[in-house]
């Protein structure tokens, strides 16, 4: 899931820099399969499989009426995010670091900020689209109800892959090596997939646990996108949590970044 290829020399003078190493990181991000695969194919590939057991789509009234695989929905829309922010994005920018690429552009107008934000964009607009389509396969495959708080759950959606990617960006920041940024990349993956409720949803969880996660930023963010899908409004502690780990998060990666 890493990019080898080096970002490719153009003129960057009409566009200025943030759109030049937008358009340059989007070529290279198209011409890696496996990306386009884990980021907008798989998550919903996950939910196809766990809709395929029947007991999985029975409504379940310890579960409020709903069933398993209503639960599953949300946790897949932020499981794109964390292939997203932990295993994409960290192995290209650290890898650019080793390979001196970092170095050189650091004599061009592009600073730190720009590269990052550039990668969230892009990252960012992948796992949106998988969004889409989990939603959408839902919908259409399990009848599960599309979200009844539209403007609350597309809220929790953006603040949920701005914080997964920021989270990214934090182990681009501090990894000097793409080795370093794959094992500490993969320990919070694992860490994250827990708390978004891959292994089991959130709300199924004993109830000091589920206060633990729910202080987490994807914890906040399952139960944010839970609490949207089923028509309320997300809870402001959930949106509060977010925030401050975007903000912590964000200003710690782009102070600590280094060219090499």
């Amino acid at each position: 899931m890493t990019t080898t290829a080096t970002a490719p020399a153009g003129r960057t003078a009409p566009m200025g820099p943030l759109a030049a190493v937008l358009r340059a990181e989007t070529r290279l991000f198209l011409r890696e399969p496996g990306n386009l695969f884990w980021i907008l194919l798989f998550p919903a590939l996950l939910l196809a499989i766990l809709g395929l057991i029947p007991s999985f789509r029975e409504e379940d009234e310890a579960l409020g009426g709903r069933s398993v695989i209503d639960l599953y929905v949300p946790v897949a829309v932020l499981l794109s995010m964390i292939m997203s922010g932990l295993q994409a994005m960290p192995p290209v920018l650290t890898g650019y670091r080793e390979r001196g690429i970092l170095r050189r552009m650091s004599a061009t107008p592009v600073r730190p900020s720009a590269l990052l934000a550039a990668q969230i964009v892009l990252h960012g607009a992948a796992s949106l689209g998988s969004a889409v389509l989990v939603v959408a396969l839902g919908r259409t495959a399990f009848g599960t109800p599309l979200p009844r708080q539209v403007p609350g759950y597309l809220l929790a959606l953006v603040l949920a892959v701005v914080c997964a990617l920021a989270l990214g960006a934090a182990v681009c920041a501090l990894a000097a090596t793409a080795r370093a940024a794959t094992a500490v990349g993969s320990v919070v993956y694992v860490l994250m997939m827990f708390a978004a409720g891959v292994w089991f949803p959130v709300q199924t969880m004993p109830g000091l646990l589920r206060r633990i996660v729910e202080f987490t930023p994807l914890g906040a963010a399952s139960q944010a996108l839970d609490q949207a899908a089923t028509g309320s409004w997300p809870g402001w502690s959930h949106l509060a949590v977010m925030v401050v780990w975007i903000g912590l998060l964000g200003v710690g990666s782009v102070r600590l970044f280094r060219w090499q």
